[in-house]
């Protein structure tokens, strides 16, 4: 986004508000989530909790050219208005806009569109999230069916199916053709998609049973991601294959035996078709469908103690070109040490890194370790810092005999000639937090050092 002087104008532009409800709260803008023959469907924002819902909006002029589908909307929003249930698109209010001439209702958003949509768009959906989203269809479908009084969906398919993707959620909506039930009274209207009515539908008399048969071709096209009868050409061809019992092409093609009995048992005849509070209970939908979770197999965490084991921690630590070998003095229990160090690559920092991983060294930090050895050189060799003898090494070895000829240290120099070994004592913090990690990832329990160690430090160029 530029602005009129040239540069760019990195803020965000706020949504242009279309227009708000009475009381302010809902406001419109102008991103279109959906179309039907009857209202389209915006996205808007509730300012009150800050979050996006839906309104829909019906063009009275429209809505008055057949009063029965005025009358459809007005029990669309008065049903929604009253029903509150998990597995049902959820109602927030309405009004009637008289200057503009619209009908208008807030119901909350979905993220995913429809179930039919979002099917479409994921065709490797397995079984168990189809078994989820069967089972809060049924649940919404039962609640329905007990409300007082009862009501009939009478339309139920895919695409009045609603879905939060994130959230592996599925909603009923759209009851514009629903039907409330009065007494034991059977509902009479022929309406519907043909796809989806029940047989029993044709013939003017049926129950809430219609939509546990509605609810069995939804499952179909959960599983087959078609629509039923997709093979005829017009309705009168599926009005012809309904009323006779034949059960959709897609139908023989759904692989899991145990699916397709339970579609099956959604198709049969009403008077022997299950209700959905029966449907609700049935083994299909309560297993939790192991197999297809074992070809899958347990995803494996991130790194766990074996692959740890494997990790080479040595590379990502710096590295000396130093060795180490010594011996145990049992009669004073002491440790004799001799370390050879190059001079060209290795550091006292370096040289302590080695030491503490080498000999599991606790009691002492590498930092402490690198002054000993810079200290010991420096008083063994003042020069070693500027000396320059690519060819010589120098040793340091203790000296045990109580006659050191050399009363100033315990350490006295076998070389004359000093090496150019190089400190970097400011990297000893790095490399502390470094160590520290290394012991932990290898579960070790490193042991310190007798405080009667003797060390002897030699320092020679090593290629």
């Amino acid at each position: 986004m530029y602005s009129n002087k040239g540069y760019r104008d990195d803020r965000i532009a706020e949504p242009r508000y279309i227009e708000t409800d009475p009381n302010g709260r809902y406001a419109r803008v102008g991103d279109i989530l959906g179309k039907g023959a009857m209202k389209t469907v915006y996205k808007a924002i509730d300012e009150v909790h800050g979050t996006e819902v839906a309104w829909s909006q019906v063009k009275l002029n429209d809505a008055f050219r057949k009063p029965e589908d005025l009358e459809r909307l007005y029990l669309e929003v008065h049903l929604l208005s009253t029903l509150k249930h998990q597995s049902i698109m959820r109602f927030y209010t309405s009004w009637i806009d008289v200057n503009n001439k619209t009908f208008n209702f807030i119901t909350e958003m979905f993220t995913s569109g429809t179930l039919r949509e979002y099917r479409k768009k994921y065709k490797h959906i397995g079984l168990r999230a189809i078994k989820s989203w069967a089972r809060q269809i049924l649940q919404g479908l039962v609640y329905l069916h007990e409300h007082d009084p009862p009501v009939i969906h009478r339309d139920l398919k895919c695409d009045n199916i609603f879905v939060n993707g994130h959230l592996g959620q599925v909603k009923i909506g759209d009851l514009g053709l629903a039907a409330i039930l009065h007494g034991s009274q059977p509902a009479h209207s022929v309406i519907g998609t043909p796809e989806f009515m029940a047989p029993e539908l044709y013939e003017e008399e049926y129950n809430e049973l219609v939509d546990v048969y509605s609810f069995g071709m939804c499952v179909l096209e959960m599983l087959t991601s078609d629509y039923p009868y997709s093979e005829c050409t017009n309705p009168a061809q599926i009005y012809k294959k309904v009323t006779s019992g034949k059960l959709p092409a897609a139908f023989f093609r759904i692989e899991d035996t145990e699916a397709q009995k339970f579609i099956g048992k959604c198709l049969i005849a009403a008077a022997e078709r299950p209700s959905a509070k029966e449907l609700l209970h049935d083994p299909f939908l309560l297993s939790n469908d192991e197999s297809s979770m074992a070809k899958i197999g347990i995803q494996k965490p991130f790194l766990n103690y074996s692959e740890l084991e494997k990790l080479q921690l040595s590379d990502d630590l710096p590295m000396t070109k130093m060795s180490i070998t010594g011996k145990l003095n049992s009669q004073d229990d002491t440790i004799f040490l001799k370390v050879k160090i190059s001079e060209k690559d290795d550091t006292p920092v370096d040289v302590a890194i080695e030491m503490v991983k080498e000999l599991e060294i606790t009691d002492l930090e590498p930092s402490d370790i690198a002054r000993m050895i810079e200290g010991e050189i420096s008083v063994l060799l003042p020069n070693w810092r500027n000396s320059n003898c690519p060819d010589s090494c120098h040793t340091s070895s203790y000296n045990d005999d109580k006659d050191n000829e050399d009363p100033q240290h315990h350490f006295h120099s076998i070389s004359s000639c000093s090496s150019s070994l190089e400190s970097i004592i400011g990297s000893v913090n790095r490399v502390d937090d470094l160590l520290n990690g290394y012991h932990w990832l290898h579960g070790m329990s490193p042991l310190s050092l007798p405080p009667t160690t003797i060390a002897t430090c030699e320092v020679c160029k090593c290629e």
